[in-house]
């Protein structure tokens, strides 16, 4: 019973993560953009950071991974762009009194693959 009662709680803490995956990440696409953002905590004030990518031969984005590595309340949403445009603009916002650190992957559909 304790090791279910572990196991979900361990499930819970990392589904807790506030991820963005949109589109294809997986299938007949490559990894075209590979960034990491980061911003410092201040006591108190809730941190907002804007990424910005535009792709430099107009290929359209297939998919969007960003990934919360502090698996933090921090949110992001796409405010421009994003699959099916060749550019897209992203706003991270922290909890309060925390950083952010997201790891974000912009991909695109392989030339190669008809």
């Amino acid at each position: 019973m304790k090791l279910i009662l572990v196991g979900l709680v361990v499930c819970l803490s990392v589904v807790y993560a506030n991820h963005l995956i949109v589109g294809n990440v997986a299938n007949r696409v490559v990894l075209a953009n590979q960034a990491r953002v980061e911003y410092n905590a201040i006591p108190f004030i809730k941190r907002v950071k804007y990424f910005f990518y535009t792709q430099p031969d107009n290929r359209l984005i297939q998919g969007i991974q960003a990934l919360d590595t502090m698996h933090s309340k921090a949110s992001i949403n796409i405010t421009a762009g994003g699959v099916g445009y060749s550019y897209v603009n992203l706003r991270l916002k922290s909890e309060r009194g925390r950083g952010l650190a997201y790891d974000i992957g912009i991909y695109v559909q392989d030339l190669f693959y008809h």
